[in-house]
């Protein structure tokens, strides 16, 4: 099989430069160019320092006829994007924004996809453009899709969920600075975070009916990268029932994992992988949910889509060493 032609737009970005540190690795991807209007004509590893000796890709400010075509952009920018470039119909989309997230149909002639492999598997293989999780989206809904199929979502979830700098993109802003983030937490958009959309047309979806409110507070944390999040609620279901609907939905899924043990965040940074660990206390079902929010959370899930929508084995290129310390 020859490999899968790869072109990556936003090249300069948090998520960009760990799509390109899984790609180089893939055994089925070549990457063609990283496009970035800014950095055109500079060396990709003067950005991505980590890619220094891995690569001797260039930006470029130009495209190229290729396979698979990744949106790294701004949120709000790759609806824009693809009205005014052309982009071939053999061209599968990989938009790593949230532009097609809520709206699959927001651009023309294209409709995408859903790309949360754990529920939408089979569609993704068929799909021609792929709308990429948001990363809270992805911890929060792993969290609960056991629930949701099984129609026992019922109650009010409340959710905390921990997040590092890297979610607020490579853009600095007040809250983003190292004198800011260091040593401090704080939460924003309490109640109305803007990935509250997908993860409700999620579980609708799924469970095919009215959901319960979703009531997420997101934190900022004084770290770089990973979510941390825990989710409760109340259910019927025993511990011992809930530990086994969530390892028996999981159980063909190459990287969403339910442990018997408490979960750490270092688990799982710098992998595709979900931890996840059920409890039942009293009337309620605490779920913690862990991940990498720049590879589940974002490029690692959208190299996991290119392998489904590739019919490659979907943990090509993915199998990454945690941290771990």
């Amino acid at each position: 099989m020859s490999k899968i032609s790869i072109g990556i737009v936003g090249g300069a970005g948090y998520t960009a430069g760990e799509l390109l540190r899984i790609l180089i690795g893939h055994p089925q991807a070549e990457v063609t160019f990283v496009h970035s209007a800014s950095n055109a004509g500079n060396k990709v590893s003067a950005v991505h320092g980590d890619l220094a000796g891995e690569t001797e890709l260039y930006f470029t400010g130009a495209l190229a006829d290729v396979d698979v075509l990744f949106l790294c952009l701004g949120h709000g920018l790759s609806a824009d994007f693809l009205q005014k470039n052309v982009i071939a119909s053999h061209t599968k989309v990989v938009d790593l924004g949230n532009d097609f997230r809520v709206n699959s149909t927001a651009c023309g002639e294209r409709s995408f996809v859903y790309g949360l492999p754990e529920i939408f598997r089979e569609q993704i293989r068929t799909a021609d453009s792929i709308a990429n999780p948001g990363c809270f989206a992805t911890a929060i809904q792993l969290a609960l899709l056991p629930l949701t199929q099984s129609k026992l979502l019922q109650s009010e979830v409340h959710v905390n969920a921990i997040t590092g700098s890297t979610g607020a993109g490579r853009s600095l802003s007040e809250t983003g600075h190292f004198s800011y983030r260091s040593g401090n937490l704080s939460i924003y958009k309490p109640f109305a975070h803007q990935h509250l959309g997908e993860i409700e047309k999620t579980l609708r979806t799924v469970q095919g009916d009215s959901i319960p409110p979703i009531s997420f507070i997101p934190v900022r944390g004084s770290f770089t990268r990973g979510i941390f999040a825990t989710l409760y609620t109340e259910c019927d279901l025993s511990g011992e029932e809930a530990n086994s609907l969530y390892e028996k939905f999981y159980e063909h899924h190459p990287f969403t994992f339910v442990l018997s043990r408490e979960v750490s965040l270092k688990e799982v940074i710098n992998t595709n992988k979900c931890f996840l660990r059920v409890q039942k206390i009293g009337r309620k079902l605490l779920v913690t949910s862990a991940i990498d929010n720049l590879v589940k959370g974002a490029s690692g899930q959208a190299v996991q889509n290119m392998n489904l929508m590739f019919g490659l084995d979907e943990a090509a290129g993915l199998k990454l060493k945690p941290i771990g310390f």
